[in-house]
């Protein structure tokens, strides 16, 4: 560790330090080896400035400019049209709206009406009185699972995969298992490790969300149909599968 910072020193003898991105690397590296209680003592950069280059670190390896992601914003035309039908059928909800848009032609799935309805402070749902679909949601929550996956990004900027589950009744988080490779028959070992965890606490969630990922196969879902669980897939291409 003096080593190497003396050499970093020597380089900028008559100037001031700056650390190049190898010398970054090698002392978040080395940062690991030194005991906590001593790292301020000897360390030459604070823990926050460690997390800093890592932010940078991960930002420039997964920096994708000029390339566009994600779904395309809707047209302005097909917001109007979509608030002018909730609003004139106050009884339909928005997979309605959806399918009638859908006569005529007009490219729009209902998780899209779903988002507009939503952003306008309108209820998704086909009642405008009464419960809301929060209300609606909130009392099914208690018997619903999801799952996905989501990635950690270690300081030498590899990629680990980790596998989650989410009891929305609780909002209780269950992360069962993390991997460089994850593989359809990894999948289905996480899926028997949470319903043998829930299993234990007598817990059995009615629903199972969970997203089209190929990793998630047949298997996957007879681990959770055996425990009578019913499994429901997202509609392509959308996101926030917890929070639906």
């Amino acid at each position: 560790m003096l080593r190497h910072e003396n050499a970093i020193l020597r380089r900028h003898v008559r100037g001031s330090v700056r650390y190049e991105l190898a010398d970054r690397f090698w002392l978040a590296a080395l940062s690991s080896l030194i005991p906590s209680g001593r790292c301020a003592a000897i360390f030459p950069v604070t823990p926050g400035t460690l997390l800093a280059w890592h932010r940078k670190l991960i930002a420039r390896k997964w920096d994708y400019r000029g390339s566009r992601t994600g779904r395309p914003p809707t047209a302005a035309a097909f917001k109007s049209l979509v608030l002018s039908l909730a609003d004139e059928n106050p009884r339909w909800g928005h997979r309605r709206i959806q399918g009638e848009l859908a006569r005529p032609g007009h490219p729009i799935t209902s998780s899209t009406v779903w988002e507009i309805l939503h952003a306008a402070g309108i209820d998704p749902a086909p009642r405008r009185s009464g419960p809301t679909w929060r209300d609606f949601l909130t009392a099914q929550a208690q018997g619903i699972l999801a799952a996905d996956f989501f990635h950690i990004d270690t300081a030498q900027g590899k990629r680990l995969h980790a596998m989650a589950f989410i009891e929305h009744g609780t909002r209780r988080l269950h992360i069962t298992g993390v991997t460089a490779h994850p593989t359809a028959q990894w999948t289905v070992q996480q899926a028997r490790n949470i319903a043998a965890d829930l299993g234990e606490r007598g817990a059995k969630p009615r629903f199972l969300l969970r997203d089209r990922d190929s990793k998630y196969t047949d298997a996957f879902d007879a681990v959770f149909t055996a425990e009578d669980t019913q499994v429901l897939l997202s509609t392509p291409r959308v996101s926030r599968i917890a929070n639906a």
